[in-house]
């Protein structure tokens, strides 16, 4: 994740903004692959090719911000590019998951929601200096990493390693980090709470 420094331009090119639009652009594949014809590539081809690059995306995502820091290449556009290139990510595979039928449309809805409730809050309490009120917790994280382990197996669907049911125990860590993504938006709209209040009170 990048972290903006107040040093760098706000519109940098470098590497580890680099990795971040090459996880853009993967984002297409990631559905696309699934719409190709069976000619091409055989069903299970297809769910193991989707699988594969957005586990090369994921690994993207640790890899820019790591040397974004390493090398102090950290910025304000790169902090705002990174976490939509993950949303994207995340989005664009729950919408062909529901698509498949491997996953019910109302986990992904509040999945996708909680995602947008979230930043769209980021956002205001930027503006208004109080970004620290919402800053990720370690509930958020365990949350992102079921997401993040779930997702994949729900892209590649079937038996690994002939031993994991990818198919049972990617629904289930899903399930358990739509319920963590419920928990965690009431998290951080009680601890934005006070200020919300504050803001509509001086609205009146």
């Amino acid at each position: 994740m990048h972290k903006p420094n107040k040093n760098h331009n706000n519109m940098p090119f470098n590497f580890p903004i680099l990795l971040t639009w090459l996880r853009v652009a993967l984002i297409p594949l990631v559905v696309g692959v699934f719409y190709l014809p069976d000619l091409w590539l055989s069903p299970f081809e297809k769910g193991l090719a989707s699988t594969t690059i957005f586990i090369v995306a994921a690994v993207t995502d640790w890899f820019d911000g790591f040397l974004a820091r390493r090398w102090d290449q950290t910025s304000s556009f790169g902090a705002f590019l990174d976490p939509v290139a993950d949303k994207l990510m995340v989005a664009g595979a729950l919408l062909v998951l529901v698509q498949l039928d491997r996953v019910n449309a109302v986990i992904a809805f509040v999945i996708i929601g909680r995602e947008i409730t979230i930043s769209a809050l980021r956002e205001w309490m930027a503006q208004i200096g109080a970004s620290k009120s919402v800053a990720v917790s370690s509930l958020g994280k365990i949350k992102t990493a079921a997401q993040m382990t779930a997702i994949p197996m729900l892209l590649y669907y079937d038996m690994l390693f002939g031993m994991i049911d990818t198919k049972m125990l990617g629904s289930w860590l899903l399930l358990i980090a739509a319920i963590l993504t419920v928990w965690s938006m009431f998290y951080y709209l009680r601890k934005a709470w006070p200020l919300i209040k504050e803001t509509t009170d001086k609205m009146k």
